[in-house]
Order: C-alpha cells, then structure tokens, then sequence
C-alpha cells in the first residue's frame, strides 16, 4: 500500500494509531523489512560486532548433518526466511540424505523473498521451493500439503523480538501445524555480558542506527507521515530486568510529526519511539514457552563464546 492508496481504516494504519497513542510510543518491528529494511538487516548480520549469525551459522554447519540423518525431514519451513543464508547449511543436509526436498520460506517482505526464492531455485537444483509472503505475528499461511516429516525452523533468535506471550502464541500456531514426526527448530541467543550484547546492537559503523530509522521511512512512504530521520537518534540499551536490548528512536528536538489520517503527534525532546526488543534467554525460559505452546524440549544444544543455543521440540500431543 502506498501512501496516496491508505484507508483511514487500514490495518497498517490501525497498528501505527495504537502503538503511536501509547504511553510509552512503539511500532511493530515488521515495519522495518521493506526491500532496503531487508538489504540492511543482512549487512548486520556480517558485521564484526553481531556475533549472533556467525555463532548460529558455526553450529548448523557442525550439528545439522548428524540432526537431519536422526530426523529425516522432507521439507524444511523456515520462519522469517530472509536471505535464507544459514538455512542452505540444512538444506545441504537434507539434500545429501539423497531424498528429494522441499523449502517453504515464510517472510514478510515479498520482493525479497522472491529473489530468495529464485536464487535457491538455481544453486540447489533439486529443492522445491514455494515461498509464502505472510507476518508470521499474525499467521503462516503454510501450503495445505507438504512432504513430511516438517522440520519447521525459526533462526538468528528472532523469536526474541516477541513478548513472552506473544512469542508462546507463535509457537503454538507452529504447533497447530504439526503432525506426528514433524520438529521444531529454534535458535535462541543466550544471557551474557552486557557488553557484548549492546555492541551488537550499537555497531560503529552505524548500520544498525540505519536500520532502525528505516521504520520512519516506511511509515513516509505507506501512509504520508512527514517524519524527518535526521530528527531522531538510534539507541539500543540493555534492560537486565526483563533479560532484553530494547532499541528505541528518541526524538533530538521537540517537534510535532503529522499522519494523515492519524493527526499530530507532538514529540518532547527525548520522548521515544520503541521500535524493536531482543530477549535473551536460558533454558528454563525456553522450557517453559515450548511446554506453554504444547511442545516438548527434545534437545538442547549450546554453545558457550559466545552464549547461543539449538532448541529442536517436539509436540506433546501425540506422547500422551
């Protein structure tokens, strides 16, 4: 949707009312992955300070080929897709059992799940690829038939960027679609020093700074919001209460940003907009979402420098 084409009743424009008239004001982090939200987020991950997708990265290749032998999936559904990057390290895995297989990358940004899309097509012939453009916050859209077993697979601890129950209620929908057989992947960024945690969240090149104002563009261009980034800082801090980075835009002045549809919204000189939370966790906090869900912790597989994990659950109801 563009900006000339919004509703006064949308649902983007419902969702940005509501995080916007809240105390504290927030929007969702789906925000940010428009094509340039995308490209940005994948130059993150190579950057030195964001340990996260090369520690993850490290543990596929040296687990995945002894974890798919056990699990034998057919297809691969993989949460919040991407660039698919770390996801060829399961592919190659379930590729060199010698059984067909099929990828389901689910992500919110169309465009560049297509060039995801044809670009595995080319360099892992024999993999079915069917993409689907879904918010996973909401809904997976998944196809109605898929080669089981699944192993459904949500990486780079991006379940960190949810509320716990939120978080629980994604799980459970992964649930819903699971059959006898089927697994569960989930990587989770571990509790650690602080000091590591907010460098990768506040990189010297500034290309998470970028990243994050990228969200006031989107809301220039989908609904005519007159915002100016030059207008607001990056911040990403840890809250050691909640185990969490929460990144925030603070606005530099006071000044006054108008929505169409919305009004004006008046904006104090250090008043915020949270934009993105990253918890951290352990694994009695990942055992108790995968029990609220309905699934079960099979195994656990962690890696100390720095602190990351491997999740793989299972569902409960089918072992009762």
């Amino acid at each position: 949707m563009t900006a000339a084409a919004a509703r006064p009743q949308s649902p983007l424009l419902e969702e940005v009312r509501d995080g916007l008239s809240r105390p504290q004001k927030e929007l969702s982090p789906t925000l940010f992955y428009d094509r340039r939200g995308s490209e940005l987020f994948e130059a993150i991950t190579r950057l030195p300070e964001y340990y996260l997708t090369r520690t993850e990265r490290a543990m596929l290749a040296t687990r995945m080929p002894s974890v798919i032998a056990r699990l034998a999936p057919r297809t691969l559904v993989e949460l919040g897709a991407g660039s698919a990057a770390k996801t060829r390290l399961v592919l190659d895995a379930m590729r060199a059992t010698g059984e067909p297989a099929t990828y389901v990358p689910v992500d919110v940004s169309a465009e560049f799940l297509r060039e995801t899309a044809a670009a595995l097509g080319t360099e892992l012939p024999g993999v079915r690829v069917v993409p689907v453009v879904a918010d996973i916050s909401v809904g997976l859209g998944l196809p109605r038939a898929m080669p089981r077993p699944v192993l459904f697979a949500f990486l780079g601890s991006t379940i960190g960027n949810f509320e716990e129950d939120a978080a629980i209620a994604l799980l459970r929908r992964v649930r819903a679609a699971m059959c006898p057989g089927d697994h569960f992947l989930l990587g989770v960024d571990l509790q650690k020093d602080v000091r590591v945690i907010e460098a990768a969240y506040n990189d010297a090149a500034g290309v998470t700074a970028e990243f994050n104002r990228n969200v006031l563009r989107v809301l220039k261009r989908e609904l005519g919001a007159d915002f100016d980034e030059r207008d607001f800082a990056h911040r990403a801090t840890y809250n050691p209460m909640a185990h969490r980075i929460e990144m925030h835009l603070i606005a530099r002045r006071a000044l006054d940003v108008h929505i169409p549809h919305i009004g004006t919204l008046p904006f104090r000189t250090g008043e915020s907009i949270r934009t993105e939370i990253s918890c951290k966790y352990d694994r009695a906090r990942v055992q108790r979402i995968f029990s609220e869900a309905g699934l079960r912790l099979d195994e656990w597989i962690a890696n100390d420098d720095p602190a990351y994990a491997l999740a793989i659950g299972s569902s409960d109801a089918w072992r009762r």
